[in-house]
């Protein structure tokens, strides 16, 4: 394994980390809404949903974040190491995964952890583990 030292960028994932918990933070003390990314599209799609002009603002402001950085500075350039069937199949098994789950990884991971809660405790270990062990079988066994 190769680390790009040169790459590694502490002080910005710090503040980015900062963000998405200040963000977190508000969504819960303005609105009584946790910030799980998965849950608040959920609640888009059904009818009659409360706090919708919020909801979008805030999944807005997600899309948009990026593209106002973008006007400062210089955004980091994304490459896709598997084919676009690929990313789809795995796309779907998260989106499977997240409502088996009852949420994703914001959910559970950022605002389910901060709060201490049991099932997001369990949930956390449980997608680290599946993540950490299929990364381990597709680069390490099937030479992937």
């Amino acid at each position: 394994m190769h680390i790009d030292w040169l790459s590694f960028t502490p002080w910005s994932s710090l503040a980015g980390g900062a963000l998405i918990g200040l963000a977190a933070s508000l969504l819960v003390i303005a609105n009584g809404r946790i910030a799980g990314i998965s849950g608040l599209i959920g609640s888009l799609l059904q009818r009659g949903c409360e706090g919708r002009s919020d909801t979008v603002l805030f999944l807005l402001g997600l899309l948009v974040a990026p593209l106002l950085w973008g006007l400062f500075f210089t955004l980091p350039h994304i490459t896709f190491e598997s084919d676009g069937v690929a990313l789809v199949v795995a796309g779907i098994l998260v989106g499977v995964g997240t409502r088996y789950g009852s949420g994703c990884t914001s959910g559970h991971g950022v605002c389910g952890l901060s709060r201490l809660s049991p099932r997001s405790m369990v949930a956390t270990v449980s997608f680290m583990l599946g993540g950490f062990v299929t990364v381990f079988v597709l680069r390490h066994l099937l030479g992937g």
